[in-house]
């Protein structure tokens, strides 16, 4: 097949994907979105189904959980994206290294070149080693780029690497687990994006609930976000409500404690703090944004949220362009970002931090181009974001975590 037609065949595949997520996201209507929807519906009661059954069998015991020597802190969702996971684990490994403990952050990545289950069946076959888990970053130096790492493992490690936390990459985190504490000695381990990673047993989890679309539609995938059902909520021992601008509607109060009465709710905010040049030095506040002409692309997973920050600091969207989530960007998708800028008369091109990461010195464009950087702030917390971290990681489980 030749390079033009795999470029058609794979622009009409990121049509078609980026319709289905409009739909589930209630973007599109119309005749195609309803029957495309009722399609959907139904392959989500199959999954519904098989979800509550893993459940069960683990809380049943039929299938076992595997403890590891050390505190393990679940940090995960009930949903797909959207909840600003990354920042919260970046925060919280950052408190952890400054009180001295030595943390591990384990992930399965994304699409990067972990061990893939071709890589396990031909092992398999020829009765070969397992290899070991991939190290981004050994708590000194990042050791590979985001197309073998994943964008988010990439990322932390960049922001971490110098305080001496650990990343490392696996889809078997229990392995990903033993293998941090042989090779680094580690005494805390961060499961990120954990909550469905049952083989492994944690002593605390700590649960994502975005502020602005808790829950979606309320169905679970493919026709919702849901990755679980909203009554899971009960295996959560710390709710973060997250992007909030003060405490939780009292409607997701409620919704929450009708599920789980003990854990503890907390909302923070996900506030953009500064801009930094990609691919250079410079730093900037973000009221340079106001009253400036902006162009905008982003690949995640709810990018109007994105958009939503660069219009609150008065900015000027005169171009946007919305990509799938971890979307690998190739040389059309930047040429057609750097016109759609040109045409509009941008000043400035802006990005998110995790897309930034996936441009590797490959995006020049002739107006500045940089990326937003968001920190994690307790609301309603006189101690702040690393008291309340420091007693969510350090201190006992809630619940005792009935998975």
């Amino acid at each position: 097949m030749s390079a033009k037609h795999r470029g058609l065949f794979s622009s009409l595949g990121e049509a078609v994907a980026g319709f289905a997520v409009d739909v589930v996201y209630g973007r599109r209507k119309g005749l195609g979105a309803q029957l495309l929807g009722a399609f959907l519906l139904g392959l989500s009661w199959i999954f519904e189904v098989l979800v509550r059954l893993r459940l069960w069998l683990y809380r049943h015991r039929l299938f076992r959980d595997t403890p590891l020597g050390c505190k393990v802190v679940v940090v995960g969702n009930l949903t797909v994206g959207g909840t600003g996971k990354t920042p919260v684990v970046l925060k919280m490994a950052q408190v952890l290294a400054s009180r001295g403990r030595k943390v591990a952050i384990l992930s399965r990545g994304y699409k990067g070149a972990s061990d893939s289950m071709p890589k396990r069946f031909w092992r398999w076959l020829t009765q070969g080693s397992r290899p070991d888990p991939l190290v981004v970053s050994d708590g000194k130096t990042v050791l590979v780029g985001p197309d073998e790492a994943g964008d988010e493992p990439y990322m932390l490690a960049g922001n971490l690497c110098r305080e001496g936390v650990v990343v490392i990459v696996d889809r078997n985190r229990v392995e990903g687990g033993r293998f941090a504490l042989r090779r680094f000695g580690v005494d805390t381990i961060l499961l990120d994006d954990g909550l469905q990673y049952l083989s492994l047993r944690g002593q605390i989890n700590l649960l994502l609930v975005d502020s602005h679309d808790p829950f979606g539609n309320g169905h679970l995938l493919p026709r919702g976000i849901l990755r679980e059902p909203v009554a899971n909520l009960s295996r959560a021992d710390y709710v973060f409500v997250t992007k909030s601008s003060g405490p939780p509607s009292a409607e997701l109060t409620t919704l929450i404690r009708r599920h789980n009465p003990k854990a503890e709710i907390i909302a923070c905010a996900h506030q953009a703090v500064e801009l930094i040049e990609v691919d250079g030095p410079g730093r900037f506040t973000m009221d340079t944004l106001k009253d400036r002409r902006v162009a905008c692309f982003s690949g995640i997973a709810t990018p109007e949220r994105f958009e939503e920050t660069l219009l609150g600091e008065g900015a000027l969207l005169v171009a946007r362009r919305r990509f799938l989530d971890h979307h690998a960007f190739n040389d059309e998708d930047l040429d057609e970002v750097l016109d759609q800028a040109l045409r509009a008369k941008a000043e400035m091109i802006v990005t998110t931090e995790k897309d930034a990461v996936r441009l590797q010195g490959r995006f020049r464009p002739p107006v500045p181009l940089v990326f937003v950087r968001l920190d994690v702030q307790i609301l309603g917390d006189t101690d702040g974001f690393y008291t309340a971290v420091e007693r969510i990681c350090l201190g006992p489980s809630v619940n005792a975590l009935n998975r």
